[in-house]
C-alpha cells in the first residue's frame, strides 16, 4: 500500500490541500452567541406559607415540564416563529438531583438561545419565556382557576449573551483523521483505476491494428472450418 501512495503522491496533495481549507473554518468559526436565563413557577401565596420560593413543591415542576412540552411541539414551535424567535432555543429543566441521578423536582427552567447578534440571542430568551408564561397562564384558565390561586412565572436571572467557543484542537483533530482516510481512499481507487487503464492500453497494443488483406483472409479460412 505504500508503494501505491508513492505512486498516487498527487491525490494525497489534493486531499492535504482540501483539508487545510477546512481547517481554515475551525480556526476562523462564525462567531455565535448563547443567550441564558432562569425562570421558575411559583404556587400562590397562601396564610401557612407567604414565601413562595420556600413552596416549591414537585407537582409544580410536573405543570412546568407539561409547558415545556407544548412550547417544544409544532404547535408550540409555530408560535414562537410568529413572536419571531428564529434560531436555535432550548428550555431546559434544572437539575435538582446529581449527574448520577438526576432529579426534576424543583419547578426551574433554564432558557437558552442562539444566535450571531447577541442582543437577537438576548431578545429570543425573552420571547421564549414569554411563550412559556402564556402557556402556564392559559392552562390555569382552562380549570378555570381564581386568579389569587394561580401559580407564577418569575425571572429568577434576566438572560445574558455569552461568546460560544469550541474546542479548536478537536475540530483539528477530526479534519486531520478526515483528510487522512480520504486520501488513502482516494489514492487507492485511483491507483485501480490507472491501473485498468493502462492494462487495456497494453492488451490493446499487443494485439495490433488488423489491416484489410488480413481481414479478407481470415474470413474464407473462418466459413471452410464451417
Amino acid at each position: 500500500m505504500f508503494r501505491t501512495l508513492r505512486r498516487r503522491w498527487y491525490v494525497l496533495v489534493l486531499v492535504a490541500a482540501l483539508a487545510a481549507a477546512g481547517a481554515l473554518q475551525v480556526l476562523r468559526p462564525a462567531q455565535t452567541y448563547v443567550s441564558s436565563a432562569i425562570v421558575v413557577l411559583k404556587p400562590p401565596v397562601t396564610g401557612s406559607q407567604p414565601n413562595q420560593l420556600a413552596n416549591l413543591q414537585p407537582p409544580l415542576a410536573a405543570v412546568s415540564y407539561a409547558a415545556v412540552q407544548h412550547i417544544a411541539s409544532p404547535a408550540g414551535a409555530a408560535e414562537l416563529r410568529a413572536a419571531g424567535v428564529s434560531g436555535t432555543y432550548r428550555l431546559m429543566p434544572r437539575n435538582s438531583g446529581t449527574s448520577v441521578t438526576p432529579r426534576y423536582l424543583i419547578p426551574s427552567l433554564q432558557v437558552q438561545a442562539e444566535h450571531a447578534d447577541p442582543a437577537a440571542a438576548n431578545l429570543a430568551v425573552l420571547k421564549v419565556v414569554e411563550a412559556y408564561t402564556k402557556r402556564i397562564t392559559a392552562m390555569q384558565a382552562e380549570q378555570q382557576i381564581p386568579e389569587k390561586a394561580r401559580m407564577s412565572v418569575t425571572l429568577l436571572v434576566p438572560p445574558t449573551a455569552v461568546a460560544q467557543t469550541g474546542t479548536k484542537s478537536r475540530g483539528l483533530a477530526g479534519a486531520a483523521l478526515l483528510a487522512g482516510v480520504c486520501g488513502v481512499a482516494a489514492a487507492l481507487w485511483t491507483d485501480q483505476l490507472v491501473t485498468r487503464r493502462n492494462r487495456r492500453r497494453r492488451e490493446s497494443a499487443d494485439a495490433g491494428p488488423v489491416n484489410g488483406d488480413e481481414a479478407e483472409s481470415r474470413v474464407p479460412v473462418a466459413a471452410g472450418a464451417r
